[in-house]
């Protein structure tokens, strides 16, 4: 079986015979940590939309000052050990704060779990940024550029299986264990993801001496802003980052605006977040499974991202048609799955061409303040746009020049990313 492993895969992906083992450990890998996540996402939705669209800003607010203070911390870490070591000791942090949140919930009276689920709200945001971009600074430092447009696509497949599993367990238990009790599975989940990374450790170890690399201080604590402003590629990546996650909150401000309306239960809310999440990640799945790679090599890096802001485009457009629930989780499931099938895997080749301390120091930069700034600044943009007038409309004519620049920069930082690659 282990001899025809490789050419199983290569039916699916373009995989050498060298690269099997890794490829389907990084899978595991890439699904455990988006299982994990999954089943926090609905529960942070619904704990959103409980406080109020109105305060959402203030939420988007909250988190970008959480990660502020979190970016340094994690950049000691990075200066102070190895990736065998800050790994895994960023994620058992995370496991420790579930476990801290569950007791809240669980046992704290009703009158305070308001604010238990204001900070929940906060921190599953900054969560989900730093455990995810752990993982694909992980993936950029153990993967090359070439491998990375071969292989990205189907470990991202590996991440929506997780998707699918954790939408699932949440949509269907949810009402029966209530959702503390999920916030157990999610810890479960991120331990059980790092097995699957001391294996795939193991393995690169063996084939690339050298591979687990060494400290990375030569920036301090501050590093992720000091490499940032020392590269044009880098801030070009953050200026990308700021556009789709302006773009990215407007969808998500409609969205809440508009299943706040359908609905006035809160499990029932849950489950239609989780609902939109499994659609999602199936879509994302057929996709990654037999298309991305194959898309990202066909048309290139710049190309492929560009069908991200096309499809959001088209959605503003068709929720000023018709703002209803069928046509906004139609809108949400085909750009997310757009996002996480085809832009999110071109955009983590982008890092495959930058050096190891910005892998992890500059990209978790990116990954979690730049990208929470865009939050921020989207979602107060998104109140003054909207606090006359008809919504969606006001939302698309502002989404039409930003668009038109995020097209230009993604086949811009294409380019660039060639050139760094041959050189």
């Amino acid at each position: 079986m282990t001899r025809r492993l490789p050419a199983l895969l290569g039916r699916l992906v373009s995989v050498r015979d060298d690269e099997a083992k890794a490829l389907l450990w990084s899978s595991a890998f890439c699904f455990l940590v988006f299982a994990g996540w999954y089943i926090l996402r609905p529960l942070r939705e619904e704990m959103g939309i409980a406080g109020g669209v109105r305060n959402l800003p203030w939420l988007f607010t909250g988190t970008l000052l959480a990660t502020l203070a979190a970016s340094p911390l994690f950049s000691a870490l990075v200066s102070r050990c190895s990736r065998r070591r800050f790994i895994p000791a960023a994620y058992h942090f995370f496991t420790v704060n579930l476990l801290l949140f569950f007791l809240l919930f669980r046992f704290l009276p009703e009158a305070g779990r308001a604010g238990a689920a204001r900070a929940f709200y906060i921190w599953t945001s900054v969560f989900n940024l730093f455990v995810v971009s752990v993982f694909w600074g992980y993936m950029a430092d153990v993967f090359r550029s070439e491998q990375g447009k071969r292989l990205f696509g189907f470990i991202s497949a590996g991440g929506t299986l997780g998707g699918i599993a954790g939408s699932l367990l949440t949509a269907s238990t949810v009402k029966v264990v209530g959702s503390a009790a999920l916030l157990l599975g999610a810890a479960t989940l991120v331990e059980l993801s790092l097995l699957a990374f001391r294996r795939l450790e193991v393995l690169v170890t063996d084939q690339r001496a050298g591979a687990s690399g060494g400290r990375l201080d030569s920036t301090g604590i501050w590093g992720g802003l000091t490499l940032v402003l020392r590269s044009r590629y880098l801030l070009a990546i953050c200026l990308y980052m700021l556009l789709f996650t302006t773009t990215a909150t407007f969808a998500y401000l409609e969205q809440a605006r508009i299943i706040q309306a359908a609905s006035t239960s809160p499990e029932a809310r849950t489950a239609i977040f989780a609902r939109i999440d499994l659609l999602v990640n199936v879509l994302a799945l057929l996709v990654q499974a037999f298309l991305t790679g194959r898309i990202i090599s066909a048309i290139g890096l710049g190309p492929t991202q560009s069908i991200l802001p096309v499809i959001s485009l088209s959605g503003f457009a068709a929720l000023l048609a018709s703002p209803t629930l069928g046509v906004l989780a139609a809108f949400q499931v085909v750009r997310r799955a757009s996002d996480y099938a085809a832009a999110k895997p071109a955009r983590e080749v982008l890092y495959t061409v930058v050096p190891r301390e910005e892998k992890y120091k500059a990209k978790s930069f990116i990954d979690t303040f730049v990208y929470r700034g865009g939050d921020a600044v989207g979602a107060w943009f998104y109140s003054v746009l909207t606090a006359s007038g008809d919504p969606a409309r006001r939302v698309l004519l502002a989404s039409l020049p930003i668009a038109t620049i995020w097209i230009a920069l993604c086949l811009m930082l294409g380019r660039w990313q060639r050139r760094r690659s041959a050189a």
